[in-house]
């Protein structure tokens, strides 16, 4: 399986890192050792002192398919959860300064925890999911799906372009504006439609 992400698929989010909003989406991929389940603790790596929490919608794919056209997308999907793209941001400004990839920065072990996944029927507006980031009880970052630059749907056919889409794979979609540091002791709960999906430490 592989994990697509999206970056930068929020307008207010490209603003707050003095980005470029982009005109078609930004990809990059994680691999699977990045994934961090079950709500286990992630522990703050050497290699950063400045690791951000980037709060997103996941999206699983249910089945293969390559050049998929935009009325079929919709299939390629029933399930949504919640995950959180951890980026070493110390890390990534020096990868972007000298023009390099960024996968240093945002693929590194366990840089992507993972909630459960919840059918997409449980939401009657599939353009209009709402999600949110609690840090020691206080909310850092509220999302909505009808916000993102590049549906879902879009972002299915403008991926399976390039790769072929398989059964597991799962697709990042982006963070809303927000975005800031973690420390040791903190406490990350993130919450879908209401729901809580995540609740994890850093340690």
């Amino acid at each position: 399986m592989k994990i697509i992400c999206i970056g930068r698929n929020y307008v207010k989010h490209a603003q707050e890192l003095n980005s470029e909003v982009p005109t078609e989406p930004v990809i990059f991929l994680k691999p699977e050792s990045s994934l961090l389940r079950k709500n286990h603790p992630f522990f703050y790596p050497e290699f950063s002192e400045n690791i951000h929490y980037e709060t997103e919608l996941v999206y699983k794919i249910n089945k293969v398919g390559r050049h998929i056209q935009k009325q079929f997308a919709h299939t390629y999907y029933d399930e949504i959860g919640l995950g959180i793209d951890l980026t070493a941001r110390d890390l990534q400004n020096k990868l972007k300064d000298k023009g390099l990839p960024w996968e240093l920065s945002k693929a590194f072990d366990f840089s992507a925890p993972i909630s459960k996944f919840i059918s997409k029927t449980k939401f009657s507006e599939q353009n209009g999911i709402s999600f949110l980031l609690k840090i020691n009880g206080e909310i850092r970052q509220q999302g909505n799906s009808k916000n993102m630059i590049f549906s879902i749907d879009d972002l299915i056919v403008y991926i399976s372009k390039f790769f072929t889409l398989k059964i597991g794979d799962l697709i990042f979609t982006g963070t809303p504006e927000g975005v800031g540091p973690v420390k040791i002791g903190d406490n990350l709960q993130a919450f879908l439609e209401g729901e809580k999906m995540l609740d994890f430490k850093i340690l």
